[in-house]
C-alpha cells in the first residue's frame, strides 16, 4: 500500500500543478474584477455624462472568452507535465513516434506560452495606465468633498468624444459628483487594482509554466537518450550471449 501511494505521488508534476493553481487564481479575479469594473464603468458614464458605451459588452465578452482559454491553455500544460513525470514518462514515450510527439507538443507550448506572456505584459501596462487615472480622479473626489466645487474633467478631453462640450466634462451637482465619485470612481478603482495585481500573478503562472515546459521537454529528450543507450546495451547483451553459445 505504501509502495503504491508512493508511486503515486512520484507521477504528479507539483510544479505545473502549482503553476496552474495560480493561473487559474489570477485568470479567476482577472475576469472577475474586469467585468465588475467595466460595468461600473458602464453605469457611471451614462448617468454622469449621458454616454452609452456600447462596446463595452464586446470588451467583457473577451473577458470570458479570456477566462475560459486560458483555463484550457492550464490544463493542457498540466495534462503534458503528467505524461512527463515519474514513471509515465517511461511507458508513454517508448516508441519513438511519440517521443517526437511529446517534443513537438512541449515546444508548441512553450511558443505559446511565451506569446501570452508578451499578451499579458500589454494587458499589465493597460491596467497600470487606467488604474493611475482612476487613482486621479480619486484625488481630484478627495478634493471636491473640502473644496464644494465642481469636477473639472477637461485636461481628459481624449476620453470623451470629439463632439462632447468643456461644460459637459465638469461634474458639479450633487447626484453627480455621488454617482461619479462613491457608486463609481472608489469601486472601479478597487476593481482595477485587484485586475493588476491578479495580472501579475498571471504573468508569474506563465514564468513558471516556461520553466515547467523546459524541464519536461529536457525529460523527454534526455529519456529518447536513455532509451537509445539501453537498446544499445540490450543489442550488446544479446551479442555477447549469442558469441559465448557458439563458444561451448
Amino acid at each position: 500500500m505504501g509502495d503504491c501511494c508512493q508511486s503515486c505521488m512520484a507521477r504528479i508534476p507539483y510544479a505545473t500543478m502549482i503553476a496552474t493553481l495560480m493561473c487559474l487564481l489570477g485568470v479567476g479575479i482577472f475576469c472577475f474584477t474586469m467585468y465588475r469594473g467595466a460595468s461600473l464603468t458602464v453605469i457611471m458614464v451614462d448617468q454622469v455624462f449621458h454616454l452609452r458605451l456600447i462596446w463595452i459588452e464586446a470588451v467583457q465578452m473577451i473577458f470570458v472568452i479570456i477566462g475560459a482559454g486560458m483555463a484550457a491553455l492550464g490544463f493542457m500544460i498540466l495534462f503534458v507535465g503528467f505524461l512527463a513525470t515519474g514513471a509515465t514518462r517511461y511507458k508513454v514515450y517508448r516508441a519513438w513516434r511519440s517521443r517526437v510527439g511529446g517534443r513537438i507538443s512541449c515546444a508548441v507550448l512553450m511558443g505559446i506560452t511565451y506569446l501570452l506572456n508578451f499578451v499579458w505584459s500589454l494587458i499589465l501596462c493597460f491596467l497600470v495606465v487606467v488604474t493611475f487615472i482612476y487613482t486621479m480622479f480619486w484625488n481630484m473626489c478627495s478634493s471636491v468633498e473640502h473644496s464644494q466645487s465642481c469636477i473639472d474633467l477637461t485636461q481628459f478631453h481624449f476620453m470623451f468624444p470629439p463632439n462632447t462640450k468643456l461644460e459637459d466634462m465638469k461634474v458639479c451637482e450633487k447626484y453627480e459628483i455621488k454617482a461619479f465619485c462613491k457608486d463609481g470612481v472608489e469601486n472601479a478603482e478597487v476593481m482595477f487594482i485587484l485586475a493588476t495585481l491578479s495580472t501579475l500573478l498571471v504573468i508569474l503562472s506563465l514564468v513558471h509554466y516556461l520553466m515547467c515546459l523546459s524541464a519536461n521537454y529536457a525529460h523527454i529528450r534526455d529519456h529518447e537518450k536513455f532509451q537509445e543507450l539501453q537498446e544499445m546495451q540490450n543489442l550488446n547483451e544479446l551479442e555477447y550471449s549469442a558469441t559465448s553459445k557458439d563458444r561451448f
